[in-house]
């Protein structure tokens, strides 16, 4: 299975159509037609149903797109890491992020790195704990930024020096902006919103079995969306402290959680992984800036 191939097939699934991915990829209809048995034959799997309008994708061929994506990604990688082993004028650095106002870690040592190799050019990409670990693993990101404990015995990690504060936010005149901090008990007659994975990893912690008499009436992956939804009226957010504008003019308030909940910040990466010169310089700095306990909110 070539490389040529599979980009040929995500052409396909992403214009529907064989004739315009054809066009796309600057290769005759009947060539690209032939192609595409040719890899299904290969496969022993039907990848497409076809029309006379479009085309769509089998389960097989939702299956091959999503493997095809991760296998190009990697091999793009592999091709950027070649062409910036001998030089830090240029090169591509791969993090994926949890979300934190502690990105601002990363952010400075970026900062720093850009004042002197300003050809640097880094691929940030936000998602949970779980996804951007698989994304690790696979070798699509140099380093990832998480919210949960790492596995040491298959990462090497740095610990931000801080702690996500853990509370809810809800419009100022919610029952609930009365109080100087929130309890489960207070959630529990509400419709709330929280990411997946801390329903699993750290309400838990919080409020034990209790957790399950909350009423999450959506789950989200970004506090941002979550906030749209929650301004509008229809539930109370949890999320960490920072993530959402709380401004006065937001018309949302932050209060936080009670007992106190709090998650520490990690940057990891594969054990025994070797850095591109781009990757090892920004790694090198932001231990640089960790040590120093940067202060994103200190007045210089």
């Amino acid at each position: 299975m070539e490389i040529r191939v599979l980009r040929y097939f995500l052409e396909i699934a992403r214009e529907e159509s064989m004739t315009r991915a054809a066009q796309t990829l600057h290769i005759s209809q009947p060539t690209l037609s032939r192609t595409m048995k040719e890899l299904e034959s290969e496969l022993g799997r039907q990848l497409f149903v076809r029309s006379s309008y479009s085309i769509r994708l089998t389960d097989e061929g939702m299956l091959l797109r999503k493997r095809a994506e991760d296998l190009l990604a990697m091999a793009d990688k592999i091709s950027d890491e070649f062409r910036s082993l001998d030089a830090l004028s240029r090169g591509e650095v791969y993090i994926g992020c949890a979300e934190s106002h502690l990105i601002s870690y990363l952010a400075r040592a970026v900062s720093s790195v850009y004042e002197k190799h300003p050809g640097i050019h880094y691929h940030i990409t936000s998602g949970g704990t779980e996804h951007v670990s698989e994304k690790l693993d696979k070798g699509l990101y140099d380093f990832a930024v998480i919210v949960e404990p790492p596995d040491l015995s298959r990462y090497n990690y740095l610990e931000i020096p801080e702690t996500d504060i853990w509370g809810a936010v809800m419009p100022k005149d919610h029952p609930l902006a009365e109080k100087a901090a929130v309890t489960v008990e207070d959630l529990i007659p509400y419709p709330v919103f929280v990411s997946e994975q801390s329903m699993a990893a750290d309400l838990p912690r919080w409020c034990g079995e209790k957790a399950d008499r909350l009423n999450v009436l959506a789950s989200f992956n970004l506090s941002y969306n979550a906030a749209v939804f929650t301004k509008e009226g229809l539930g109370v957010t949890l999320t960490f402290d920072k993530l959402i504008n709380t401004s006065e003019e937001s018309g949302l308030v932050f209060r936080p959680l009670s007992p106190k909940l709090g998650n520490k910040m990690y940057v990891i990466w594969k054990k025994h992984r070797i850095f591109t010169p781009a990757a090892q310089c920004l790694i090198e700095e932001l231990g640089s800036v960790i040590k120093t306990k940067y202060n994103p909110y200190s007045v210089t």
